[in-house]
């Protein structure tokens, strides 16, 4: 029998099984994604499937039926994982905290990289690893009013580049540290 040219088979059957897989899944764009897998291997493994058009549907229906219900099964394996291991509370808020911290460090962080040399790193000595001024003048070998004076550049400089919401939480964040 003679095979009938992929692009035929694909037209032919592509919206029919995106509906199928549409109704055992109730998600289109998950439908989509199923059967455009159940073409991609029947393209690649068509060699192995008579070219007679009934063989060809069954193929890829089979395809499309199986790959839905392993997607059933994996949700369900999924949403018993959370029953047995939900998220505390705490957990949440304490992800979202460092979520939140993660974002204003990099920022500080873009700023800070925009400073003078000397300023970045009597900065980041100060406020980042939270040395004292004499220490940062000792490992420095400066004097504790260029310290001051940096410190304050530096801040300066975060105050006109930083934006004011996420400076208000570096400044909340670093109270509390």
């Amino acid at each position: 029998m003679k095979r009938e040219p992929n692009e035929y088979i694909f037209k032919k059957y592509y919206p029919r099984l995106c509906h199928f897989a549409w109704k055992l899944l109730g998600v289109k764009s998950q439908a989509e994604d199923v059967v455009q897998d159940a073409f991609c291997t029947y393209f690649d493994q068509q060699e192995n499937v008579s070219g007679e058009e009934h063989a060809v549907k069954n193929f890829l229906y089979t395809a499309v039926r199986f790959s839905c219900y392993n997607i059933h099964r994996r949700e369900k394996i999924q949403e018993r994982y959370w029953m047995l291991n939900p998220i505390k509370e705490e957990e949440e808020s304490q992800v979202e905290h460092s979520l939140i911290f993660s974002e204003v460090i990099a920022d500080v962080y873009r700023v800070v990289a925009e400073m003078p040399k000397s300023c970045q790193h009597v900065f980041r000595m100060g406020y980042l690893e939270g040395l004292s001024n004499l220490e940062i003048a000792e490992k420095l070998d400066i004097s504790i009013n260029t310290v001051k004076t940096q410190k304050q550049r530096g801040m300066k400089t975060l105050l006109a580049k930083l934006d004011p919401e996420l400076l208000a939480v570096f400044i909340i964040l670093f109270s509390i540290k």
